[in-house]
């Protein structure tokens, strides 16, 4: 038995909590649609039925606000998730995840920069047009976690400590540039960062879902495919090297596909931070530390976390929407101080 065969039931598992999930998550909200009302609507869609002149509010609202929500938040929970693994097998520590690495704060600045200066100011973004908000977030995003790993790493080492402290210098400075941007904003723009730094799903449309859909394809296949490297790396640089690794090439093409991911992600939903470190430790304690078998699992827990996630903020405080970062910083930070004690004591022991 192959070890892709032998973690099939997790697979088949996870899939089927996804499937559950997105349908539950289709179906609550503001507007509730059931199981039946939602085929209805996708016959009508498809020239299946004949169109239903009663339907036309109901199917508008799931079709151009409800589904594109959907599968926007799984998308980014499935990008939040698999970042986070790719992450900590770099770095080769288990509290290494976007947000505690600067990655999403720098996105968050690149992002910021043209929603407040916009194309006029930053005249060198004009000719990109809408993908100059995907494209700064990536820009912010790779500087930032670049110099994260480049001081948290030394003599072929990671130091745990030099890379939260890292982190949270990078992530202090991102954090004051968006804020000063948010200062010398309009009042609609800073509303709308202040909101945005919450993450959030209430902006998604197809043209939104279609970009991070189209980012993510593009980088799963490569970050899939470079499961056993990372298996390698966890063994050090050196060792990995031995097995025919360049740790270096790695570690550099993970970090380019792993920002793209959450570059686009965070740009258009915003800050979402700590579901990518939780979602590879549930896996672990679950299941296995097998980086073939943790990436495609990942994207797949990510997913159905961020769905569930999603359907506490609607339900909540209904019908206002709680921003679903908070919910999950509630969940994620309490989660961190867990493993910082853990590791702490599992070196007292030692």
């Amino acid at each position: 038995m192959t070890l892709r065969t032998s973690y099939r039931d997790s697979y088949l598992i996870l899939a089927g909590l996804l499937v559950l999930t997105l349908i539950a998550s289709m179906a609550i909200g503001a507007f509730v649609f059931s199981p039946g009302q939602m085929l209805r609507f996708t016959g009508e869609k498809l020239g299946w039925l004949a169109q239903d002149p009663a339907d036309t509010l109901d199917g508008n609202v799931f079709f151009l606000l409800r589904l594109p929500r959907v599968l926007l938040c799984g998308l980014t929970g499935a990008i939040l998730g698999l970042s986070g693994t790719v992450m900590q097998g770099l770095f080769r520590n288990p509290i290494v995840e976007p947000g505690l690495a600067g990655t999403s704060a720098g996105a968050a600045l690149g992002a910021a920069a043209v929603f407040v200066l916009g194309e006029q100011s930053l005249s060198f973004l004009s000719p990109l047009g809408t993908a100059a908000v995907p494209l700064t977030a990536f820009a912010g995003a790779f500087a930032a976690t670049m110099f994260v790993w480049k001081l948290s790493t030394r003599f072929h080492h990671t130091d745990v400590f030099t890379l939260l402290l890292a982190g949270i210098a990078v992530n202090a400075m991102c954090n004051a540039g968006t804020g000063f941007l948010s200062y010398i904003a309009r009042d609609p723009q800073a509303r709308n960062i202040s909101f945005w730094n919450l993450g959030a799903f209430t902006t998604a449309d197809w043209h939104r879902t279609l970009i991070v859909a189209a980012v993510f394809l593009a980088c799963l296949v490569p970050t899939l495919r470079h499961g056993k490297s990372l298996n390698a790396l966890m063994l050090g640089e050196e060792n990995a090297g031995y097995l025919g690794v360049d740790p270096q090439r790695l570690i550099f093409r993970l970090l380019l596909v792993n920002t793209a991911m959450v570059a686009a992600a965070t740009a258009m939903v915003g800050v979402i931070a700590f579901v990518g470190l939780v979602v590879p430790h549930l896996l672990r304690l679950v299941r296995s530390s097998d980086y073939t078998f943790l990436l495609p699992a990942s994207a797949l827990l990510g997913a159905v976390l961020m769905e569930a996630v999603d359907i506490v903020a609607r339900v909540v405080i209904a019908p206002a929407e709680l921003p679903v970062g908070i919910i999950t910083a509630l969940i994620g930070a309490p989660f961190f101080l867990w493993l910082l004690f853990t590791q702490g004591r599992s070196r007292t022991d030692g």
